[in-house]
């Protein structure tokens, strides 16, 4: 089992970059992958990006491809987003979860899920 705590939300104004941090505990940390998924107010929760246990594999949504980073430090247990060139419509609930095994884009598929941790981009 694994909890997750989201931290680094913020608000920023468009254009700007803000970076959030997830800080997983429990020793096995490198044998989940990693997924960042957002909520924004009367939406479904949807896929952001997602990171294999390596981190060798990355895969993003379309809306924030090229202005999104996701890493993970498997020796300090943090999973990591960089948000770059933000837009008003990434404002959000930004939640981390994790897997065991292969990493997959579908929101049903993650057992762990954190807090989550607000960012609102201003216009």
């Amino acid at each position: 089992q694994v909890q997750l705590v989201e931290s680094g939300g913020g608000l920023v104004q468009a254009g700007g970059s803000l970076s959030v941090s997830c800080a997983a505990s429990g020793r096995t940390f490198s044998s989940y992958a990693m997924g960042w998924f957002r909520q924004a107010p009367g939406k479904e929760r949807e896929f952001v990006a997602v990171i294999s246990r390596s981190g060798g594999t990355t895969v993003y949504a379309d809306s924030v491809k090229g202005r999104f980073t996701i890493s993970r430090d498997n020796a300090k247990n943090t999973l990591y987003l960089q948000m770059n060139s933000l837009k008003p419509e990434d404002t959000a609930v930004y939640y981390c979860a994790a897997k065991p095994g292969n990493w997959n884009t579908e929101l049903r598929r993650y057992d762990y899920w954190g807090q989550g941790t607000q960012v609102t981009v201003s216009s």
